[in-house]
C-alpha cells in the first residue's frame, strides 16, 4: 500500500520544465525557484510553495504556471529546501536523513517574499497546495506583510489532535508514539540533531530522520490547524477543494463552517482528486485566476 502511495505521488510530481530556474541565499543554503514573468512583471506574482515531499516543478504547480502566464499573471514556484543545499527540482529521495523541520517552510517563503519586494514587486498573492497550504497560512497569519493582497489554499491540510495519528496509521500501519517520546526526550536534552534509524517518517518508510524533525512534524501544535490560522489571516481567502480528494475527504465540509463568501471563500471542484490531475487542472485555473484577478 505504502509503496503504491509513493509511486503514485512520484509520478504525479514528475513535470516537463518551463519556468525560468532562480536561486537566492540563506545563509550557508541556496535556495531555488522557478519564475514564469508575465507582461505584468513585476505589479503582482503569485508565490506558490508546494505540497510534501514535492518540487518546484510537479505537475500542479507547473500546468498553474502556465495558465497564470497565459492570463498575464506571473509567478514563482518555490522549491522547498528540505535542509538540502541546492536542493533540485525532484522529488524527495527517502534515502537521504530527513533534518528538515515543518517551519523551515514558512521562514523559507519569508526569504522568497523578501527576494520578490527586491524586484520591485508590489502586490503577492500567497498560494500553497496540501501542506504548502498550511504553510503558505501560517506565514500569512504570523507575519502579516502588507504586500501580501490574497492568499490561495489548494487542498490544505485541515488538523485535529487525531489527524496526525490517524493518517502515520493508515500510511504505516502502525502508531507513532513510542517514536515521538524518543525524540521529545532528545530535544529536551540537546539533541536535537540525533538521528533517528529505521523510522516511518512522512510518506518514507524504515528512513533516518533526526530527533527535532520527526518532533516537529508530529507533536500536537495548534498551528497546523490551516483553518484556524484562517481567523488571523486579514487577506481575502479562498480555500480550493476537490470532491473526490481522499487525503483531506472532510476539508469542504470543515471549510464551509468558516466560510462567508466575503474574507473566506470556498470552492469545491467536482470530480477532483487531491492532486488536481489531467483536465482538472483547468478546472482548478478557472477557479483560482478569477479570485487572484478581481
Amino acid at each position: 500500500m505504502l509503496r503504491c502511495v509513493w509511486l503514485v505521488l512520484i509520478s504525479i510530481y514528475l513535470a516537463p520544465a518551463h519556468a525560468q530556474d532562480v536561486a537566492v541565499k540563506s545563509g550557508a543554503m541556496t535556495l531555488n525557484a522557478n519564475l514564469e514573468k508575465a507582461a505584468n512583471w513585476p505589479q503582482r506574482v503569485v508565490l506558490m510553495t508546494h505540497g510534501t515531499f514535492a518540487f518546484s516543478r510537479a505537475e500542479i504547480m507547473t500546468d498553474l504556471q502556465q495558465a497564470f502566464k497565459k492570463q498575464n499573471l506571473s509567478s514563482l514556484s518555490i522549491n522547498i529546501s528540505y535542509a538540502i543545499d541546492n536542493r533540485a527540482s525532484a522529488a524527495y529521495d527517502c534515502a537521504v536523513p530527513s533534518r528538515f523541520k515543518h517551519t523551515d517552510a514558512v521562514d523559507e517563503i519569508g526569504v522568497w517574499l523578501n527576494w520578490l519586494k527586491q524586484q520591485g514587486v508590489q502586490e503577492i498573492v500567497l498560494l500553497g497546495h496540501s501542506r504548502g497550504g498550511n504553510q503558505s497560512a501560517w506565514f500569512a497569519a504570523e507575519r502579516n506583510d502588507p504586500i501580501i493582497q490574497k492568499l490561495v489554499l489548494i487542498s490544505p491540510n485541515p488538523y485535529t489532535l487525531s489527524s496526525p495519528i490517524q493518517q502515520y496509521k493508515a500510511i504505516f500501519g502502525r502508531e507513532y508514539k513510542s517514536t515521538l517520546v524518543k525524540a521529545r526526550n532528545l530535544v529536551a536534552r540537546g539533541r536535537g540533531t540525533t538521528l533517528l534509524e529505521h523510522v516511518d517518517f512522512l510518506f518514507c518508510p524504515q528512513t533516518t530522520v533526526t530527533a527535532e524533525a520527526f518532533v516537529s512534524h508530529y507533536a500536537a501544535e495548534p498551528r497546523f490547524d490551516t483553518l484556524a490560522l484562517l481567523r488571523n489571516v486579514k487577506p481575502p481567502t479562498l480555500v480550493v477543494v476537490g470532491s473526490a480528494d481522499e487525503i483531506v475527504p472532510d476539508l469542504a465540509k470543515l471549510t464551509k463552517v468558516i466560510a462567508d463568501d466575503k474574507r473566506i471563500s470556498l470552492k469545491v471542484v467536482e470530480g477532483a482528486d487531491h492532486f488536481f490531475l489531467d483536465l482538472y487542472a483547468e478546472d482548478l485555473a478557472n477557479v483560482v485566476i478569477p479570485f487572484v484577478k478581481k
